[in-house]
């Protein structure tokens, strides 16, 4: 499925429901920390070993929450007119001028401290 497709999807299950009206970017931004937060309370206070376990047996449960911070993404950003795709290959490039291989291989150094 092509991200098109994929948010056409998205937004008309939204408008066949009538909550395009309660889908404010405000809205959609909390909803989409909320949504994040439940992905991290697979992997709160868990040792790398339990978040190993957690993967295996609830992967569907993890998938879900994953799913759900997507669509509240994608809504967010058509909704304040941002198309997703490029914005995240800009990112990129972006990132590749703040995370030149040479300097961040293999570390966990922010960019900033490549300069000390």
């Amino acid at each position: 499925m092509t991200f098109d497709a994929l948010r056409a999807q998205i937004l008309a299950f939204r408008d066949e429901r009538d909550w395009d009206q309660f889908h404010q970017p405000k809205e959609l931004a909390m909803a989409l920390s909320i949504e994040a937060s439940e992905l991290l309370e697979h992997f709160l206070w868990k040792s790398p070993a339990e978040v190993e376990e957690r993967i295996a047996t609830r992967q569907e449960d993890i998938a879900d929450e994953l799913a759900d911070v997507a669509v509240y993404l994608i809504e967010l950003a058509d909704k304040v007119g941002v198309d997703l795709p490029t914005a995240i290959q800009r990112k990129m490039a972006k990132n590749a001028l703040k995370y030149p291989v040479e300097k961040a291989k293999g570390s966990n150094k922010k960019y900033s401290e490549f300069r000390e």
